[in-house]
């Protein structure tokens, strides 16, 4: 099954709305805040740095990005139109922060236009992500940093036993919203292939308990899907929903997703 996020610029508003809520909710996150503070922390941001996002969504990570020490300007490129909309009404008042459509394996820039690429949680889910990765260098600046944040999907667990019902809204996420779930194994072959020097590599654990804000949006898109599909009816989707509230009303509830970062140097 194709990957949602692959062609979010063909899908109906209500579709992407929701996608934005669960990336908001995912951003919103005290250890997801932690993790991209971490990774941002080891980029050499120069004085008066100029910032790219490449598919930025909403735009919480280029928020986070606009205030970061040392930046000056923030742009966030996304195919989908309907989220950059969401992320102009959401963020459009911030001042060094701008946001435009495009593609992110065609980037409507010149050469040497930015100081520091971000590439966070996105090629896992674009063919071709060399192609990304291609644009990246280009617009760097030589000697310019690019920063890559993907999550190891092969991980995503909500399971907390062999035979856990859970476990099909876990796989049907994985093969509906993920274009490669082994992307993130494969980074540091695919970087060093696109002409940049690593400079640090770094793997980060996620998980959900006690309020399991993102990981619930794991459940309830792997349950609609399945319904979607034909794979099972409302009636079970909606107990494999109230299910996962339970455990989290008892204590019980478990979910996961590896992921890793990647600091890279433009030669020069």
């Amino acid at each position: 099954m194709p990957d949602i996020y692959a062609t979010i610029h063909q899908q109906p508003r209500d579709v992407v709305e929701t996608l934005a809520r669960a990336m908001e909710a995912r951003a919103a996150s005290p250890q997801q805040r932690a993790m991209l503070e971490k990774y941002l922390s080891d980029v050499v941001f120069p004085d008066k740095a100029r910032v790219l996002e490449i598919g930025c969504g909403a735009g919480p990570i280029a928020e986070v990005l606009a205030s970061w020490p040392g930046v000056t300007s923030v742009t966030g490129i996304d195919p989908s139109p309907v989220m950059i909309e969401k992320a102009r009404e959401l963020r459009g008042h911030i001042k060094n922060l701008s946001f435009r459509e495009g593609d992110g394996r065609a980037l409507p820039f010149g050469d040497g236009e930015f100081d520091v690429v971000v590439i966070h949680t996105v090629l896992c889910h674009v063919p071709q992500p060399e192609r990304v990765l291609t644009e990246a260098f280009r617009v760097l600046r030589p000697a310019g940093q690019l920063a890559v944040f993907d999550g190891d999907y092969e991980t995503i667990s909500v399971s907390i036993h062999q035979h856990d019902p859970l476990h099909a809204c876990g796989e049907h996420v994985k093969a509906s919203f993920v274009n490669d779930v082994w992307l993130a194994r494969k980074l540091r072959a695919m970087i060093a292939a696109s002409g940049f020097q690593e400079a640090g590599f770094a793997s980060h654990g996620y998980s959900e308990t006690t309020e399991p804000t993102y990981m619930l949006t794991i459940v309830d898109r792997g349950a609609d899907g399945l319904v979607k599909d034909g794979v099972i009816g409302n009636e079970l989707a909606e107990a494999l929903k109230a299910e996962a509230r339970r455990r989290v009303s008892q204590g019980r509830f478990f979910g996961h997703i590896g992921f890793t970062s990647l600091i890279a140097c433009k030669p020069g």
